[in-house]
């Protein structure tokens, strides 16, 4: 759905935001892209909109390459691809609805047509009876929400997230990231989303970018990531002392947990097992997490190469 390749952008005043970044999102997946401060991020999801120009590469977005097209044309293309802001972009002066309303309006669509979709996007938001409230009036989490249902209404495809819960508290965070992974289900949208919060990935993402200083690091689907040896999201996730001490084993599970391995490893094979350290998260539904320990006594090479056999990711210090 979104294709970036060989994307640049360096500003007038020599800064390099981008360099040479290639990104693919599927077709109706929550991509994030994690990283610091100054890593690039928010360029990068600018440059997906064209509301900033790359200084070099290609932007594909639904087969349709956005850097060659006229005025008139991008501003169509623009209309599938909705976006929703840090600090909410909200119009004070307007209503929920209003707001709600404001980019139909701007497209054109009559009155008689926008107003059953204002109602139908305030119902898909949980704010049926805010619509005649002003932004003064609603939490941070509501108007959020409001910004969501106008970043939905021209029906777009794609929606792209600009650290859309770092200004909210956490129980209002699981709330809108909730929501988005319903409209991500419901409406089969695709949605690129940014943040320099790890919890924003674990909790909604199947897919990720980890950015730093302008370029990609690393990027895939979480499960795949987390099975491969030393990337960089699974220490995020699953941090343990790093280097790992000689003769310990570091054991990495994504979804396979589903017998107690370590006992299984005393009883097959005779080994005496001492846990030195772990992590453990549910990510979409699956357990997933990393075990460091120390095999002594027994078969110990049999025992590692049964968790191999197992599709453990298995590291030997």
């Amino acid at each position: 759905m979104i294709e970036l390749r060989g994307l640049r952008k360096v500003y007038p005043n020599g800064v390099v935001a981008l360099d040479g970044v290639d990104l693919s999102v599927r077709e109706g997946e929550i991509h994030g892209v994690l990283g610091r401060s100054g890593a690039g991020k928010s360029t990068l999801l600018r440059c997906v909109n064209l509301l900033e120009r790359p200084t070099a590469g290609m932007v594909t977005v639904d087969g349709t390459e956005l850097s060659g097209l006229g005025h008139g044309e991008l501003r169509a293309a623009r209309r599938r691809i909705g976006m929703i802001h840090q600090h909410f972009a909200l119009l004070s002066s307007r209503t929920v609805a209003g707001n709600i309303a404001f980019p139909l309006e701007v497209a054109g669509v009559p009155r008689a047509r926008r107003e059953p979709r204002v109602r139908e996007l305030l119902d898909l938001v949980g704010l049926a009876d805010k619509a005649a409230a002003v932004p003064a009036q609603l939490s941070g989490g509501q108007k959020q929400r409001v910004g969501i249902a106008r970043a939905l209404a021209a029906g777009p495809r794609v929606l792209l997230s600009d650290e859309a819960t770092s200004a909210l508290d956490p129980a209002t965070t699981q709330s809108i990231l909730a929501l988005l992974r319903r409209l991500n289900a419901e409406l089969g949208l695709t949605i690129l989303l940014i943040t320099h919060e790890m919890q924003v990935i674990k909790s909604i993402c199947d897919s990720v970018a980890i950015m730093k200083a302008g370029r990609i690091e690393e990027a895939g689907r979480i499960t795949d990531l987390i099975a491969t040896p030393g990337a960089a999201l699974t220490r995020e996730i699953f941090p343990l002392p790093e280097p790992a001490p000689s003769g310990t084993v570091t054991v990495t599970f994504a979804g396979q947990a589903d017998e107690p391995v370590m006992s299984a490893l005393v009883r097959r094979f005779g080994v005496d097992v001492n846990i030195l350290g772990g992590s453990l998260e549910e990510l979409r539904g699956a357990p997933m997490g990393r075990l460091r320990v120390r095999l002594t006594g027994g078969r110990v090479h049999d025992a590692l190469a049964y968790l191999t056999g197992l599709g453990l990711l298995v590291e030997v210090a």
